[in-house]
């Protein structure tokens, strides 16, 4: 299993602290985001790393070549603007190694998911994506049904998009950026440029391929997206 840490975001609403440094290298509790969530995937079972960066990159850079990760890992540069979810993923696609399952987290997101229950879930499944949800108020949310997911809500663009019929009941559920993949996934990415993941997956549910939730309403969790999440995130024990 390898994995992919996003890390390529601009990291606007944690300003001004990330004028001059990238959002991966933010600290909570002495520790910068991309060492701890690196722990964790390693602690799951990871080998290896791939880490998208765009700006600031040569200071994550610095940071990995320090053996702080603990496994090999290979950085994926974007240049200019980063390109969001799913354009990371594809631009990062050739630096895995071929047949691996992957298991996608988002650097600013902390959590005591059991990331290796979420893998054993996955690859236990006939599923192309399994994606870690939780029950919590937020704007966004997914909507699965019987067969897995069906579509989203974004209550700020007025969306309420469904890509097939549903089966069954049908549950509305926020994403919680972490989410494992079958090695298939690479090959069925047509978006090109700069495009969000669940594009992408909507696509493909659409075209009858089966993604899967994996509940974590138990679970601590926090999108560490502000300056005072971080004292937050402490205050959690999840740094």
């Amino acid at each position: 299993m390898e994995a992919l840490i996003y890390a390529a975001g601009l990291g606007t609403r944690l300003k001004p602290l990330t004028d001059r440094v990238p959002k991966a290298l933010v600290e909570v509790g002495g520790r910068p985001l991309l060492e701890i969530v690196a722990g964790r995937l390693v602690e799951a079972g990871a080998t290896r790393l791939v880490i998208n960066v765009c700006p600031h990159a040569e200071q994550i850079e610095r940071f990995a070549a320090t053996g702080r990760l603990g496994v090999p890992y290979a950085l994926s540069r974007e240049a200019g603007t980063p390109l969001e979810t799913g354009g990371g993923l594809l631009q990062a696609a050739p630096l895995f190694t071929r047949g691996a399952t992957l298991l996608l987290h988002n650097v600013d997101v902390l959590s005591d998911l059991p990331l290796g229950g979420l893998v054993a879930a996955h690859q236990a499944s006939d599923a192309l994506v399994t994606l870690a949800v939780m029950e919590r108020p937020t704007k966004r949310r997914l909507l699965f049904d019987d067969l897995g997911l069906l579509g989203r809500i974004d209550e700020g663009e007025g969306l309420d998009l469904r890509v097939r019929p549903a089966r069954g009941r049908v549950q509305e559920l926020a994403f919680a950026g972490i989410h494992a993949a079958a090695p298939a996934l690479l090959e069925r990415i047509s978006e090109r440029g700069r495009f969000p993941i669940l594009t992408t997956y909507l696509r493909l549910v659409a075209e009858g391929a089966r993604l899967l939730p994996y509940r974590a309403d138990a679970c601590r969790w926090i999108d560490v997206g502000r300056p005072e999440d971080l004292a937050r995130a402490q205050t959690l024990g999840l740094a």
